[in-house]
């Protein structure tokens, strides 16, 4: 019994004598590994009075749940749980009142964001002009809205949601990389004349 007691007394001491004078650091909280899809473009063109460019890895949906709003839909991203929400409005001597309504829109998450920087987007050209809103800060419910218009006819209004509570720190890669593919949108949307 006593050589089983002092077998035990020397291996806690070698398991003690073995430990070095390194201090133990806990590794920081990190978050998943966000896998990115290459970026390729396929077109949008419908009978709807807009046409873009929009990603493959983004899926079309059209909203049938606004029976009067006939040219809305929605660009899902199932991967990233997110979507653009795109509405329609047509012109009629009431620019400014669509203008105000996004304004009003975006204002309404200044509570949860730290900045809203505004770039206005011009491309005569094309007649299209607007302006984004990339909204900053890790609770804002939104990270980009924006506005779309030729100015005499045509109004679209996007706005990018994640369909889950916002962590915008974990998520910022994802964010970056969709505010490329909506500029990429923004650069490539037209009007079109429908009959």
């Amino acid at each position: 019994m006593r050589s089983r007691y002092l077998v035990l007394i020397a291996l806690v001491t070698l398991f003690l004598a073995s430990c070095g004078d390194e201090e133990y650091y806990p590794k920081p909280r990190a978050y998943f590994r966000i896998e990115l899809p290459p970026k390729a473009y396929q077109d949008f063109d419908s009978t709807y009075p807009y046409q873009f460019e929009y990603p493959d890895y983004g899926k079309i949906v059209f909203d049938h749940r606004h029976h009067n709003e006939k040219y809305w839909m929605n660009l899902h991203f199932p991967k990233f749980r997110s979507t653009v929400y795109f509405s329609y409005k047509p012109v009629q001597d009431n620019l400014e009142t669509y203008i105000n309504d996004a304004h009003s829109l975006v204002s309404k998450l200044i509570p949860k964001a730290d900045a809203i920087q505004q770039n206005v987007y011009d491309n005569p050209q094309k007649k299209v002009y607007g302006t984004v809103y990339n909204i900053e800060g890790s609770k804002a419910a939104s990270v980009l809205q924006f506005y779309l218009t030729d100015s005499n006819k045509h109004f679209v209004r996007g706005a990018l949601y994640f369909n889950n509570p916002p962590n915008n720190d974990s998520l910022q890669p994802v964010i970056d990389f969709l505010k490329e593919d909506i500029q990429h949108i923004i650069e490539s949307f037209e009007w079109k004349t429908i009959q």
